[in-house]
């Protein structure tokens, strides 16, 4: 027995020992020397106490090529899944379950754009010359080292990443904010089949001509297609665009007489987070930046010039177009008053594990034909796409590029301009004390009487885009005389006064932005610019229960009942970790929404709506109006029903006793891998869960979709940054996960805890501090 279990101890011993191995032999090299071909000089690396590397340089090619190294070397995975789903070839890698995904992305025609981008970019530019750098670095790296561990579990074969690649993973930037996908045909349908006072909800009018002859084969196609785009992004582990906050104050109004600069975009959380953080420094050019996976320029960054963030500008600038078919001849649709044909192609999509499957696409003059993907269960109607992605120059990578060196207002304006598609809020500042934010993206100008809500009829004219309006039209702001600009998404204005058709968040959130920074009474600093980013109230809760309120004193007769009816009245809105009041009133919110939308929009509908951003405005006005038909005449007995449902939800899922239904144990967050999708994967690769404090549009956008609880955080603040330009080397900042995306690295969960718990790291720029928190130092050296 003792030899046995001798052994048993050494077989147990050597396979530690070798796993062990395995493992380090995918661990990132921090420390040493590495040679690297195409070097003109040394690039020193050093990495802080959070793994950020600060690279310095002898000139700009070295840095790009060093910053793509060390990139890959961190986040290599995360780049070959990013261009696989914005390319089209995941089922290549993850199998048959991927299939729809791929079809999806290929019918986006992100690849073929991609192409034409490249072959039509200034190859003399130095933007050109910085993503080849950037690219050679990245392969490098992975040319003489081991694949990551996910490449072995995946069996992914490495090949070259190409500027393809890059602006292919900007499309799916650009795709990740396009909830007309989700949004059009829902409206659509709602006018069309339900009918125009079911329309006022979502304050919109009815067109009497506008109603199309689609098939309930069609509206079958038109939910499937919905419910694909929000899965495609959802179900990747992947991170996905979805909001933002930023503002800069004025030195008027700020304690320290400077400028201050504040930010914080949200995204789809996932391992590793979407920024990884580099310092670059290089004769003539100083830089900590935030940069995407295959991106050489930093999207969000500063230095102690100036600095910028981002939010999303949530344009409309994708169109869906109903096509009218000749009933004599399939492949025509009627355009401009004649029979036109539609062109086709064929790709082939590669599936683990199968044979590969044959997707044919088509075109009409308005676009791709995007509900191809579903094949055979496709409805009748060509449902065409037109979208600022493919059919703008959008030189979006030279505009970074220059915004990476903007130290000057006109600058910065001139960067902006040169960002089409996706539409972004460049919000600005400077240590001479400027501030400003641009809304960047080039508007269509549609027809006069064109809704864009809906799904457009391409037999008319509604879809004809005749031309973009000038940049000068778009909403901006420019040193403002009330001291500060604030961007939130909300419904911009033009300073003309155009209409700018778009899917807005509510003004909620903002609002309570503008209030705080509106006190005159108030010198803003870093410190209590935090408690602003990290803001838990709003007022949406209280203004949606308001008229709902006498109902609920009406149709509820338990006195323990009614003490909940009481305490959901006496609520503020907000949402710390021991709230029950936020608890309550969020499945009371999905109750209440499932009771009166579900059935009569049906299960895809009604699935769509969720992941939509008009429901969040709907429900206030639905509450509000007791005489909608969504009601269908018996609001007392849907909101009895409700309650009903929710209590008892809240008994089944957290327990009998309501004092236990605190907002930690039900609304959490655990960032997810493309691998932890999978048990019992999920406990090496992903990273929580974490009891989340705030919700769905407060400041603290820590978001879960409307649903039973408990509720899983998906999005919310992708970093928060604070930068007080008295003293921009001392600049605040946060990852959510890890600067590392390599299992078992210490660096990836290690700010986590921190960032749930509303903490902030400083970001390390003065070459004393950066040597003072060295933790390692790699030597990049010209090969000989």
């Amino acid at each position: 027995m003792k030899r046995s279990l001798t052994v048993l101890a050494i077989l147990i011993a050597a396979l530690m020992a070798g796993a062990g191995g395995y493992v380090y032999s995918k661990q990132p090299t921090r420390q040493g020397t590495e040679t690297l071909a195409n070097l003109q000089g040394t690039v020193t690396v050093r990495y802080d106490d959070r793994g950020v590397p600060h690279i310095r340089a002898e000139n700009e090619t070295d840095l790009y090529r060093a910053l793509g190294y060390v990139h890959a070397q961190d986040r290599l995975f995360q780049m070959e899944i990013m261009r696989r789903l914005a390319r089209g070839e995941l089922a290549e890698v993850l199998g048959p379950k991927l299939l729809e995904t791929d079809k999806l992305f290929r019918s986006l025609r992100i690849r073929e754009r991609a192409l034409s981008y490249v072959e039509h970019i200034d190859h003399d530019s130095a933007s050109w010359k910085a993503l080849q750098a950037y690219l050679d670095g990245i392969n490098q790296y992975q040319d003489s080292h081991a694949s990551p561990m996910e490449f072995d579990v995946l069996g992914i074969p490495k090949r070259p990443f190409t500027a393809e690649d890059t602006i292919s993973v900007a499309g799916y930037m650009a795709y990740s904010f396009a909830a007309a996908f989700r949004t059009e045909p829902l409206l659509t349908y709602v006018r069309d089949q339900l009918g125009s006072d079911y329309l006022k909800v979502f304050d919109l009018d009815w067109q009497p001509k506008g109603a199309l002859n689609l098939a309930a084969s069609d509206w079958k196609t038109l939910s499937a297609i919905a419910s694909l785009s929000e899965q495609a992004l959802a179900d990747n582990g992947l991170p996905q665009f979805e909001g933002s906050n930023a503002w800069a104050i004025s030195g008027s109004r700020t304690k320290s007489g400077k400028p201050l600069l504040a930010g914080d975009p949200h995204i789809r959380f996932s391992v590793p987070s979407v920024w990884y953080e580099a310092q670059l420094s290089a004769p003539g050019f100083e830089l900590y930046g935030y940069h995407n996976a295959l991106v050489p320029v930093a999207f969000l960054g500063h230095n102690l010039e100036f600095g910028w963030s981002l939010t999303m500008f949530q344009n409309d600038d994708l169109d869906l177009i109903a096509e009218k078919v000749n009933p004599d001849n399939p492949n025509q649709v009627w355009y401009h008053g004649q029979w036109v044909n539609m062109t086709s192609s064929e790709q082939q999509i590669a599936v683990k594990g199968q044979a590969p499957v044959t997707l044919t696409l088509r075109q009409s003059p308005h676009g791709p034909i995007i509900n191809d993907v579903l094949g055979e269960n496709a409805g009748k109607t060509p449902i065409a796409m037109w979208w600022a992605f493919l059919d703008t120059e959008n030189p979006i990578l030279e505009g970074f590029y220059q915004l990476n060196r903007a130290d000057t207002l006109a600058k910065a304006r001139a960067a902006a301009a040169m960002v089409s598609a996706p539409g972004l809020n460049i919000v600005w500042a400077n240590a001479k004390g400027d501030i400003g934010w641009w809304a960047a993206a080039q508007l269509p100008i549609r027809p006069a009487g064109v809704n864009a809500g809906f799904i457009l009829d391409g037999s008319t004219a509604q879809a004809d885009k005749l031309g973009f309006y000038p940049f000068s039209a778009n909403p901006q702001e420019e040193n403002p005389a009330r001291g500060y600009v604030v961007s939130a998404n909300a419904q911009p204005v033009s300073p003309t006064g155009m209409e700018i058709p778009g899917y807005y968040n509510l003004a909620d959130r903002g609002q309570q932005l503008n209030t705080q920074l509106s006190d005159k009474s108030v010198k803003w600093d870093v410190n209590n610019s935090q408690a602003l980013q990290l803001g838990t109230t709003t007022a949406y809760g209280p203004r949606l229960l308001a008229p709902l309120l006498p109902v609920l004193r009406e149709v509820v007769k338990d006195p323990a009942q009614l003490k909940r009816v009481e305490q959901l009245a006496r609520w503020k809105g907000d949402y710390p970790l021991d709230s029950t009041s936020a608890t309550l009133f969020n499945q009371f919110l999905f109750n209440l929404t499932d009771a009166v939308f579900h059935p009569k929009l049906g299960d895809g509908m009604f699935k769509t709506l969720l992941t939509t951003r008009v429901i969040d405005a709907a429900l206030p006005r639905l509450a509000a109006s007791p005489d909608s038909p969504w009601w269908g005449g018996k609001r007392a007995d849907t909101v009895k029903l409700a309650w009903d449902n929710s209590l008892a939800h809240l008994k089944a899922t957290l327990g009998d006793d309501p004092t236990q239904w605190q907002w930690g144990k039900a609304h959490t967050l655990t960032h997810g891998h493309p691998l932890g999708m999978q048990k019992p994967l999920d406990k090496i690769f992903n990273v929580g869960p974490f009891a989340a404090p705030g919700t769905h549009e407060v400041p603290n956008n820590l978001s879960a979709m409307i649903g039973p609880a408990p509720w899983p955080v998906t999005y919310g603040p992708s970093t928060r940054r604070l930068i007080d330009f008295a003293d921009p080397a001392h600049a605040l900042t946060i990852n959510p996960v890890g600067q590392s995306g390599v299992p078992f690295d210490s660096h990836y969960g290690d700010q986590a805890q921190t960032y749930i718990e509303g903490g902030y790291e400083q970001a390390h720029f003065s070459d004393e501090e950066v040597t003072a928190n060295t933790r390692g130092t790699l030597k990049l050296l010209p090969a000989r």
